[in-house]
């Protein structure tokens, strides 16, 4: 690694080049399309700005771990933007990116906000809506989640950060607005976008970890009641690959899949996971879940992850993925 290339990594810019143009060129793309007149145009434009989106941010992850320039500063700038785009910019990028750094050292599922303490202590009618939303494939959980990281920076004594927000809220609203003017219609086809936006990122995230979680809204250490260490880490943690047969199609979530070669050596960058993936697991599938097996669980659990805080089990063999209900509200986007 040369610190005067823009790269950190050799054959990087490429990869990463092409990455960040298809999605800049979708995202414009799409919202030029739901502007547009034409049912067909609007759905076409929903999932281009929905994908969009999910590259988006699997490159603040790939920015978090300092994988794709050579410098920090360059790095934390660009996770800034990517932050900014998918709504995830209204607490401190080096705040997010602290909290997700947190899960890979303490090896847990490290939370700002434990939205099941939340929910017990409201009306009964609120466990009810939130249910009913999560039975219709609305995921309120990772809206909630989001409110949540809105709510605490006005509430936050720093005013630093209440005027951060405010600014983060003037140009998100600013910019919904233009697209108001231009097209009201399109704001729904952009609601659709970030919702499925929002299903894709829950599904890996559902199934990526076995791993206790830990809510704290600060960096205090996570109290230590069992070893965690790399053989636990590795032991819990699962490859929800996309595809086997087709390898290609991990590049839909910039092969965030390959979870556990991520987490053996989380500085490597994207684009050369799957070789990583070859190189230390070869043909053994012990950690491998792949996708299609978790659909069904993924369907039949979505309100038992809610409510319940154990993930439930990885079976040795047959249906492995039966009983693995899964994590929900764990995503490194509300991770600050």
């Amino acid at each position: 690694m040369s610190k005067s290339a823009l790269f950190r990594y050799k054959g990087g810019a490429v990869p990463n080049i092409a990455a960040l143009t298809y999605a800049g060129v979708a995202y414009l793309g799409g919202l030029v399309l739901i502007t547009s007149p034409g049912l067909a145009a609007d759905l076409l434009g929903t999932l281009l700005v929905a994908h969009a989106l999910v590259v988006f941010a699997y490159f603040i992850h790939e920015f978090a771990h300092g994988a794709i320039f050579s410098k920090t500063s360059d790095n934390d700038r660009a996770g800034e933007v990517m932050a900014w785009l998918t709504g995830a910019c209204f607490a401190s990028y080096a705040g997010l990116k602290e909290k997700h750094l947190r899960h890979h050292a303490d090896r847990l599922d490290v939370v700002t906000f434990d939205y099941r303490e939340f929910l017990k202590k409201q009306p009964r009618w609120v466990m009810k809506l939130v249910l009913a939303l999560e039975w219709a494939y609305i995921p309120a959980v990772e809206l909630l989640m989001h409110s949540f990281v809105i709510a605490a920076q006005f509430n936050h004594a720093d005013p630093k950060r209440k005027t951060r927000a405010l600014v983060m809220l003037a140009s998100r609203v600013a910019f919904f607005g233009a697209l108001a003017i231009i097209s009201p219609k399109s704001l729904v086809f952009y609601a659709l976008a970030y919702l499925i936006f929002m299903q894709v990122l829950r599904f890996m995230d559902a199934f990526q970890h076995t791993f206790d979680v830990y809510a704290t809204n600060d960096l205090t250490p996570a109290p230590v009641t069992m070893v965690r260490d790399r053989a636990y880490e590795h032991a819990h943690t699962y490859s929800n690959v996309l595809s086997l047969s087709h390898p290609l199609l991990n590049l839909l979530t910039l092969n965030f899949a390959y979870h556990n070669a991520h987490h053996a050596r989380p500085a490597v960058p994207w684009h050369e996971l799957p070789a990583l993936d070859q190189k230390l697991y070869g043909k053994d599938q012990t950690q491998v879940l792949p996708a299609m097996a978790l659909f069904s669980t993924f369907h039949r659990n979505r309100l038992r992850r809610v409510t319940d805080p154990d993930y439930g089990e990885v079976k040795p063999e047959g249906d492995r993925a039966h009983d693995f209900v899964g994590a929900v509200g764990v995503s490194f986007l509300t991770a600050v």
